[in-house]
């Protein structure tokens, strides 16, 4: 291609003829498909190396050229990511000549036709509303799998065009894998509506395109033995996703029901109250990473849903007019409501809200490390991973070792975690399913390995094991062996049980984690609060009675010991 006007329309600035820029961009056969096809939304990529991010960059120029007093808008989900990408390529490839002028600090090129390019990051759910009110007529997104639906759909409605004669469309370039796989795969590459996109009827496969492209359609990599070599040799479902460019490398997704806008939330929007129960999970590592996750309980009290920040995000700042009184939405985690569907009771929740995942740490080092990140809190207990108790030399075992520091700083000995990996993994199903389980945004490294999770094909009901999937493990340990103190059960379905019989919901009062439990530090009538679990007011009534009288029973002051004579 001589110019970068490959279409049937030419590229004209306000002025000027055809903008030629072959002696800058020339690009490949599957780069040429990507610019020329007419599709609102295309999607360019697949294998690693096939020049997504460059072509991405140009077609942004080439819109802004074609369309003079436009603005366009590139995106990644990190400012990391755009300075090492997108930035770079602009940076180093295209010279200032083409160009009016930069503003380094807004990030915004404003080309000499009056056009914008504005680079842009969103590494928060909520980050895509910096735009809202403004207009793109074209927006590109590189590394799409990195951003959620909702983020898609939002910046759909930025893109329009005031110009007559203008078309806005919107592209993306991604390789298969990371939290947005599922519904990037489901748009362009299954051509069907993925969940969450309420109008199926409205959705037209011919308004996606997707090129393919892979390793070798990049003559720079082609032949280059000691790339191709490099992707060779990572693990197997990495290998198909970058080298073969296959979409199907994470089919059967174990957590599909995982949604990062709907199970996550920022850390400064949640207040956890430092009386709630709170306990920390670790799987141990030497060579593989190991991983520690902080948990609290919140309780299922819906007055309080408000207060910890953890009600639905579109009713924190409500619109509040003269005799308007907002309606509390007891739906947890920003859950959708159903037509014609009760509200749901209030449960109890867990939040997942800190992260240290860090290899070659010596036992003695993780625990001073944990203790560090503790800070006053109060934990109440530690679960650690069971391969940790064993005795392998005539040393003290990891936990013994762990436990050493752990209690020099305060905190309780580790004890051996539930291992039941089927119901663990079932069981943190049912608490996404349930929004019973949020984690933080801090928590980065959990966040990313929940989508890539998939079964494993020897065993169904199981989930593959691949390097990485330490921070799901950790996280595992603690849902299940925390969630009593929680309030919800840690004995998934099975046998064919398709949701545990309480999962998200405070247990039966016959069961054996329903004994009363009472701490001290925490206001008595919120704890007695949290463990009734009648509905009646008569029953209610009676249940408080007892919980009372146990909560006066642990709590008596004991008689002082007589003095023998």
């Amino acid at each position: 291609m001589a110019a970068l006007h490959t279409r049937s329309r030419s590229v004209r600035s306000a002025a000027q003829g055809p903008l030629d820029v072959s002696y800058l961009y020339t690009p490949f056969k599957r780069q040429r498909q990507f610019h020329n096809s007419q599709a609102k939304y295309r999607l360019f990529g697949g294998a690693a190396g096939p020049g997504k991010t460059k072509a991405l960059l140009w077609e942004a120029i080439y819109q802004a050229h074609q369309v003079p007093g436009s603005d366009s808008l590139l995106l990644r989900r990190t400012y990391p990511e755009l300075e090492s990408s997108l930035l770079a390529y602009f940076r180093r490839d295209v010279p200032h000549s083409l160009y009016k002028k930069y503003n380094e600090s807004k990030h915004v090129v404003t080309w000499s036709n009056g056009s914008t390019t504005r680079f842009g990051y969103c590494r928060n759910e909520s980050d895509v509303y910096q735009y809202q009110g403004a207009e793109f007529q074209f927006i590109g997104l590189d590394e799409l799998t990195h951003f959620t639906f909702k983020q898609w759909q939002f910046l759909t409605s930025r893109n329009r065009c005031p110009v007559k004669g203008s078309r806005s469309c919107m592209a993306g370039a991604t390789n298969p894998g990371n939290i947005g796989h599922a519904w990037v795969k489901a748009l362009w590459v299954d051509h069907k509506p993925p969940a969450g996109f309420d109008r199926t009827d409205l959705y037209d496969p011919r308004d996606y395109d997707f090129i393919r492209a892979r390793l070798d359609d990049n003559p720079i990599y082609a032949n280059d033995a000691a790339y191709r070599r490099t992707l060779e040799t990572l693990p197997e479902h990495l290998r198909r996703a970058f080298l073969e460019g296959d979409w199907n490398v994470f089919a059967g997704q174990y957590f599909d029901v995982f949604d990062v806008g709907r199970h996550t939330a920022r850390p400064e929007d949640v207040r956890l109250e430092p009386w709630w129960p709170r306990w920390i999970s670790v799987d141990w590592g030497f060579n593989h990473p190991s991983a520690v996750y902080w948990h609290c309980a919140v309780p299922g009290v819906q007055s309080r849903a408000s207060q910890s920040g953890l009600e639905p995000r579109a009713n924190r700042h409500p619109e509040r007019s003269e005799g308007h009184q907002p309606q509390q939405d007891p739906r947890p985690f920003g859950a959708s409501a159903v037509p014609g569907q009760s509200k749901p009771a209030s449960t109890s929740r867990i939040v997942t809200y800190r992260e240290f995942v860090q290899n070659a740490l010596s036992p003695r080092m993780l625990a001073q490390a944990i203790a560090e990140r503790s800070g006053r809190e109060r934990i109440t207990e530690i679960f650690l991973s069971p391969d940790a108790f064993a005795h392998r030399t005539s040393e003290a075992s990891i936990a013994e070792q762990l436990g050493e520091v752990l209690t020099m700083n305060g905190l309780p000995r580790p004890a051996a975690a539930d291992d039941d990996r089927i119901g663990g993994w079932q069981l943190m199903y049912q608490l996404l399913e349930s929004d019973a389980w949020l984690i933080t945004d801090n928590c980065g490294k959990l966040i990313d390995s929940l989508p890539l999770l998939v079964r494993d094909v020897t065993r169904v009901e199981d989930i593959r094991k691949v390097d990485g999937d330490d921070a799901a493990d950790a996280a595992r340990y603690g849902l299940v062996s925390g969630a009593r103190l929680a309030g919800v059960t840690a004995q998934p379905a099975r046998f064919g049980g398709s949701t545990a019989p309480w999962a998200g919901q405070p247990p039966p009062q016959n069961s054996a984690i329903s004994t009363p439990r009472f701490v001290t530090g925490m206001p008595l009538g919120e704890q007695i609060a949290r463990q009734v679990s009648a509905t009646d007011p008569t029953s209610q009534a009676i249940h408080y009675q007892r919980l009372e009288a146990e909560a006066k029973k642990q709590f008596r002051p004991k008689p002082l010991p007589r003095r023998s004579r």
